[in-house]
């Protein structure tokens, strides 16, 4: 007998929005002073709106505004929310501070590791298994905006785009700290911010556009591990060379100190320095890497960094699911909005893998919960009931055999 979800009287979109606690908005509106500016159209109006708009990947605000408007009666009854009129939610995007989608978003993601403990736990197939401390990954995403509609955000001479700068927890694959921002700054820069929370003993895995040798030296004095690829330019003196013939693939273990007349000045400690040939896309290529940390295994060293291809992965998730492509304003304030929202979303999709044990890819979840959206199912019995989610079939007790007709054993006789 197959399996069959549930009908409760709730939408799979009042479901997601139930994962919000019923006070958190309210409170981050007045806070943030979004109450005062919110006439007609509420501040959870606007955040159900922009939900609603990540799952169903709208193209336009009318896509969303018609869309909630043919569905006003399911839609009033997440909690009283009313859909917006074209120019409404088009202001509301353009004026209402992004830091309280931003603030949303952490406080939604700290209220559901809190209720579930276990929320997170999923752990990255490509991480040495030696390492049980933990591990952070930096990196940023590149958002393409259009050139001629968003001055804000100008990159380069014809082009426009924001950045998505994140330091993510590799035993959680959940993130620690983002910053949405324009995309024409170092990512240097924003290393300090995102490295200020870690502590001591925990490892940091960044690539080469991340190193500020004074930034490197305050982590050191911190204990915290760092491990990263080496510039091309990098000035230093060998001091000692270590063993490395046990693993074919690294070429060479190195103690060092830099040379250069700048980075000598800011980082006066010795590194370790690891060449390692690793493979990329079916191709060997040869690495260089360099970390503070001077007692691990050399392949350890270039596991780790290995391992750093985890947020890339990550960062593909977010793109190939999310509308993180088509925004539905201009604005700096409407495009943060609009991405602190995507996250918002990716969390509570996780939440509920975690709670349906769903075992199948995060892009299969996001397109069950899209076809089923304005639809009276438990999300949870849904998933439950898909796949490989609740367990895989049951087998029969005995191997049973098919014969034609007059050649079973017992006619044969």
């Amino acid at each position: 007998m197959s399996r069959q979800p549930t009908r409760p009287h709730t939408t799979v979109l009042h479901q997601l929005c139930n994962l919000i606690p019923a006070y958190l908005v309210a409170k981050l509106a007045r806070d943030h002073g979004v109450d005062k500016q919110a006439r007609t159209f509420s501040p959870w109006s606007h955040v159900v709106a922009l939900l609603y708009a990540q799952l169903a990947h709208s193209m336009s605000l009318n896509d969303v505004c018609d869309s909630l408007k043919h569905h006003a009666a399911k839609l009033f009854g997440i909690r009283r929310a009313t859909p917006p009129c074209r120019n409404t939610f088009s202001h509301a995007n353009r004026t209402r501070d992004p830091k309280m989608a931003e603030t949303l978003f952490w406080s939604v993601l700290d209220h559901l590791q809190k209720a579930n403990p276990n929320f997170g736990g999923r752990h990255y197939k490509g991480m040495p298994q030696r390492f049980k401390r933990l591990i952070h990954i930096i990196d940023a995403t590149t958002i393409q905006l259009v050139a001629n509609c968003m001055d804000w955000a100008r990159h380069r001479r014809k082009k426009a785009a924001a950045k998505m700068h994140m330091r993510l927890d590799l035993q959680s694959f959940l993130p620690r700290f983002t910053i949405v921002d324009i995309a024409r700054e170092f990512d240097s820069t924003r290393a300090w911010e995102l490295c200020a929370g870690i502590g001591a003993g925990e490892i940091v895995l960044f690539d080469k556009a991340y190193i500020d040798f004074p930034h490197l030296a305050e982590m050191d004095k911190r204990g915290v591990f760092w491990v990263s690829r080496a510039k091309d330019n990098l000035a230093y003196r060998f001091v000692e060379t270590h063993d490395a013939a046990a693993v074919d693939w690294i070429l060479s273990d190195q103690t060092i100190l830099l040379t250069g007349p700048k980075t000598q000045k800011h980082y006066d400690r010795p590194l370790r320095r690891v060449v390692a040939r690793i493979e990329i896309k079916g191709k060997l290529v040869v690495m260089e890497f360099i970390t503070n940390n001077m007692e691990w295994a050399a392949s350890s060293i270039a596991g780790l960094y290995r391992s750093r291809w985890a947020i890339e992965a990550f960062f593909k998730e977010l793109k190939q699911t999310l509308q993180l492509c088509d925004f539905l304003g201009n604005s700096k304030s409407a495009i943060q909005w609009q991405i602190w929202t995507a996250l918002l979303l990716y969390v509570l999709l996780r939440f509920n893998s975690l709670c349906a044990k769903w075992e199948n890819g995060f892009k299969r979840l996001f397109c069950i919960a899209r076809s089923m959206l304005w639809d009276n199912i438990a999300l949870m019995k849904l998933l439950l009931a898909y796949g490989t989610a609740g367990g895989l079939p049951r087998a029969i007790a005995t191997a049973e055999q098919a014969f034609f007709p007059g050649f079973s054993p017992s006619e044969l006789k």
